[in-house]
Formats: structure tokens, sequence, C-alpha cells
């Protein structure tokens, strides 16, 4: 409990350095900005893997506040995602808000599937 702090710390500066990274250079297809889908995504992924990792290793929880919490709390964005589809929708894109909501949330739920899969398969648990 004393070094909580640090692990949380430490997951975030990482994390929020690749944010910046990948979010500043405003990746589009078409009109959909992807940036923060992909962020949200790989986030997710990292999240689904790690917390599997941790639970069926038995490893030390501040695992979880490195990775979960500090890393993935602070890598994936849920306010950007939000002012990105609510931007899309007040300018009568209503269809392309609906796609980025239906890829933000579907495929950030997909990911994290697919990380517990590829970690129990990785252990051999399934």
């Amino acid at each position: 409990m004393k070094y909580d702090l640090l692990y949380l710390a430490a997951g975030a500066l990482v994390a929020v350095y690749l944010r910046y990274k990948v979010t500043g250079d405003n990746l589009f297809v078409g009109s959909l900005p992807v940036s923060v889908l992909l962020i949200n995504i790989l986030g997710s992924f990292i999240l689904g893997a790690s917390s599997t990792a941790v639970t069926e290793l038995g490893l030390d929880e501040r695992y979880t506040l490195l990775i979960g919490v500090g890393f993935c709390g602070t890598l994936t964005t849920m306010s950007t995602f939000a002012f990105e589809t609510v931007n899309m929708a007040s300018v009568g894109e209503l269809a392309l808000a609906g796609v980025n909501v239906l890829l933000n949330v579907g495929a950030s739920l997909g990911a994290i599937i697919l990380g517990r899969a590829v970690v129990t398969l990785l252990l051999g648990l399934g």
C-alpha cells in the first residue's frame, strides 16, 4: 500500500505519452476519427490480457495498479470518444456518429475478450 501511488504514476506516465503520440496525429478513415478508436482497442486488449494474467498466475495486485489502472486507465479515453461522437452528431453526421459508437464499444469489448483468450491460450488454460 505504501508504494501504490508510484505504481499508478509509473503506468500513467508511460500511457499518457503513448496516447499523446497516437492521438496527436489525428488519424482518419474518411471522416471517421480512428486515433481514439485504436487507443481504446489497444487499452482494452492489454487490460483483458493483464487482468487474466494477474488472476491466473496469482501475481501481486500491484500489477493491476500499474497496468490496469495506471496504464490502461490513462491510455484509454471515454471523454474524447464521447466528444468526437457529439461533434459528429452536431454537424449532422448521425450515421458516422453511430458507427463511431458501435466501433468503439464493440471493438473494445471484443479486445477485452481477445486479450483474455490470448493469455488463457498462452498459459495452456483453455
